[in-house]
């Protein structure tokens, strides 16, 4: 979505991409010298430290852009390299190292795709996602506090949640393989695949029928199927910490919050943005789950 508000309007997709991982290196950059700086030693007080400096780093440029959509690949970038620190940092241990490289190699998988399909869509530095553009208008001089707190200081801490799932299997597991593994595996797998075929059926749907509603596939099963395999991501990480330490049982926080986001932020305004522009999509509403799936599928058009 195109916006005349951002400072760079038309700087050109690859021109903007470059100028967005020097962003990223800068911020990851600083982020990483803050915490060795304060003397951070845990693992997981370090990545927190730099997480917080680097997503401040990261909301000054996009102050300085105009552009609060130079946020959005944070939420897969950095749990990838969170884990990888982590795998790193912990030396080994006395962990299950299959159950190990399974969630990091899943996480990577994840994050790079993700990653990769938010690539395919954005156009450069003068597309902005609506929802900022829709939140500039309602709040006015207070947007940049909603930009600091709602957009890129909220997601941080949230996914930052969800990752700490993940530090008990790569450092402090106390149990071999079992049957919640597999489980675990099941359903972070299941939640990848069902994210990349939402995401692939919408793109393909959005270049051959611009400005139509996509009524098959998963979208004919569920308004929407992309935030089903994120919140399933969530949750099958989770599971992965309870099948390596019942200790660690309370990471369950970050799949929760993660999950009220979609359900209680992310899907209200995406189903207000559908209605305002296509009045018929109550009936859709009325139809068709939020996001877990019916079992049968619209024929579609």
């Amino acid at each position: 979505m195109s916006s005349n508000h951002c400072r760079y309007p038309h700087t050109g997709k690859s021109a903007s991409l470059l100028a967005l991982v020097a962003v990223y290196v800068a911020a990851i950059t600083i982020g990483v010298e803050t915490a060795d700086t304060l003397g951070a030693t845990h693992p997981v007080a370090f990545v927190l430290i730099a997480d917080v400096v680097a997503t401040l780093v990261v909301f000054a440029f996009s102050c300085w852009y105009r552009n609060a959509s130079t946020y959005d690949p944070y939420w897969s970038v950095i749990p990838v390299l969170i884990v990888l620190y982590w795998m790193v940092a912990s030396g080994g241990g006395s962990v299950v190292l299959l159950r190990q490289y399974l969630v990091v190699g899943l996480v990577c998988l994840w994050g790079v795709r993700l990653t990769w399909n938010w690539i395919l869509r954005w156009q450069g530095l003068g597309d902005e996602d609506w929802r900022f553009g829709m939140l500039r208008k309602k709040h006015g001089r207070a947007y940049w506090l909603v930009n600091l707190g709602g957009i890129h200081m909220l997601p941080t801490l949230l996914v930052f949640a969800g990752c700490l799932a993940a530090w008990p299997v790569i450092a402090a597991a106390n149990r071999p393989i079992n049957w919640l593994d597999a489980i675990a595996l099941l359903v972070t797998a299941l939640a990848i695949w069902i994210e990349a075929s939402a995401d692939r059926q919408l793109r393909e749907h959005r270049s051959k029928n611009a400005g139509t509603r996509l009524e098959s596939g998963w979208w004919g099963r569920s308004r929407h199927p992309n935030y089903l395999g994120e919140v399933l991501f969530w949750w099958g990480l989770y599971l992965f910490a309870l099948a390596a330490n019942p200790a660690w049982w309370w990471t369950g926080i970050g799949a929760l919050a993660i999950s009220a986001l979609f359900k209680f932020i992310s899907i209200p305004m995406m189903d207000q943005r559908m209605l305002q522009k296509d009045p018929g999509y109550a009936q859709v509403i009325k139809e068709l789950p939020a996001m877990l799936p019916r079992m049968h599928s619209n024929p579609g058009p």
